[in-house]
């Protein structure tokens, strides 16, 4: 088996290509949405026979390319930089950051449907857009809010589970084990149980994944006020879309709160593959195990330290400088206080990144919504200045290929400014948004019937034995 080199391979093609097209390919998209159809499973129905020629092709046509080789260092370093997957919904370049289907962050603020003009985008019209690479109507992403509230029904059950562990148990336990819950519900394993046809495979997921992305919100605002209020559930509101019910069901009705769920949802959905998370998705889906198990497995890697679970570290980390310095911390006390955290050996969380070399654009857009809902929030000014703090610190030790902030740097802090303060819950927002990405991701991946996979692994010895030949040769 190839293990494959993809970021400078890929970032150099796009550099030549990529930037110039992307564009092109975006007002493409923009231009061919032109369909009154408000159904997103039939528009799914009339693209995926084109994709799964179009597979088919790339793989007659360049089966044997290489994009690139392996090394060592790649096999010992956490598989960074090898091409390993099929990710369609997003990629994401090291300078540039995300784009989905295309798509840059601004580019999303600017084209996809939002609430009220000159708003956040709607998640549904992301999630229109990942599934189709089409930017939706406004009727589209109305339509398909209609169908998520339909879909947004949690059987008893489900909060039986979740009341049967500790009111203590971290948000991320009792989130993942209502995912399971919800289990026992999936159209997929029940099609397949009765023989359904592996070209059909798609049609089960489509249901499995829509319901999912429906019911994760209402689950995790169960979780949340059973947790920190009154345990008393918040039904969903027939009026609102995605994210401004998941935000009432929490307990948040302002609109500023909506507007944020709305940019937070959208922003956080997807990141390419290669992420914990989403590879954990992909991977367990890969043997055909239904979207309920493939996103539980997925949100479990999201609760480690090193993924999801940054985001409440972030936000405590900077209440940690609050509570010793002030919040009118000075330039030199915030770099003491910052080399004070290194020596100790723990990381600055919320700076650094695995495949970006730039200050991620989900920092810059969350930004920007500050600097227009809550400039003078002494919280958000401390993040302004760890922003000018932080990278030229990191810089100087010479370890870190990133020292740029990415997107945890900044959730947490607007967040805790509109009354969403308890920073263990924040992983679970991260969680719901998430659920957009992978379950569109899981419905192409049967769609175009992506294999089980099954990476080569090998011992240090194998190594050592290889890497000796090798040098003799």
């Amino acid at each position: 088996m190839v293990f494959f080199r993809s970021v400078t391979a890929l970032s150099k093609l796009r550099s030549r290509l990529g930037h110039r097209s992307s564009l092109r390919d975006s007002v493409r998209w923009i231009q061919t949405q032109t369909t009154t159809d408000l159904d997103l499973r039939s528009q799914l129905a009339e693209l995926i026979p084109e994709q799964q020629e179009r597979l088919k092709k790339l793989k007659a046509d360049y089966g044997k390319v290489q994009l690139g080789n392996i090394t060592v260092d790649m096999v010992i370093g956490g598989m960074r930089g090898m091409t390993g997957l099929l990710w369609e919904t997003s990629l994401l370049d090291p300078d540039e950051g995300i784009r989905f289907r295309g798509l840059s962050i601004p580019e999303c603020q600017k084209v996809l449907p939002a609430a009220k003009p000159g708003g956040e985008p709607l998640p549904e019209g992301l999630l229109w857009l990942l599934l189709t690479g089409k930017v939706p109507s406004k009727e589209q992403v109305d339509a398909l809010s209609k169908e998520l509230r339909t879909r947004a029904v949690v059987p008893a059950h489900v909060y039986k589970a979740i009341d049967a562990l500790p009111i203590t148990a971290h948000p991320m336990t009792q989130f993942t084990t209502g995912v399971m819950a919800l289990q026992v519900d999936s159209e997929f394993q029940k099609a397949y149980e009765k023989g359904i046809h592996k070209s059909k495979y798609w049609e089960p997921t489509f249901e499995d994944s829509l319901s999912l992305i429906a019911q994760v919100p209402v689950v995790a605002a169960y979780i949340y006020r059973r947790i920190f209020k009154d345990g008393k559930v918040r039904p969903v509101n027939d009026s609102l879309d995605y994210g401004a019910n998941f935000s009432h069901m929490l307990g948040f009705d302002d609109p500023i709160v909506h507007e944020l769920m709305r940019l937070y949802v959208t922003i956080h959905s997807d990141h390419e593959g290669g992420n914990v998370s989403a590879h954990t998705g992909h991977l367990v889906a890969s043997a055909l195990s239904d979207p309920y198990l493939s996103y539980a497995a997925a949100l479990n890697g999201l609760a480690g330290p090193l993924h999801g679970l940054a985001n409440q570290e972030v936000l405590l980390w900077i209440k940690s400088v609050v509570d010793e310095v002030g919040e009118n911390v000075t330039t030199k006390q915030l770099k003491d206080y910052v080399w004070k955290t290194l020596k100790s050996g723990k990381v600055v969380p919320g700076f650094g990144h695995g495949v970006l070399r730039k200050t991620d654009p989900r920092y810059t857009c969350q930004r920007e919504f500050a600097l227009k809902h809550m400039p003078d929030d002494p919280l958000f000014q401390l993040v302004s200045k760890l922003y000018e703090v932080v990278p030229p610190i990191l810089t100087e030790l010479g370890k870190v290929k990133n020292p740029w902030p990415n997107v945890d740097a900044h959730s947490g802090v607007l967040l805790n400014h509109l009354g969403l303060t308890e920073a263990r819950y924040f992983t679970v927002l991260f969680g719901v948004s998430r659920s957009i990405g992978i379950g569109s991701q899981l419905i192409w991946d049967r769609a175009l019937g992506l294999p089980l996979e099954r990476p080569k692994s090998v011992t240090m010895e194998s190594l050592e034995n290889f890497c000796k030949k090798a040098a003799s040769s």
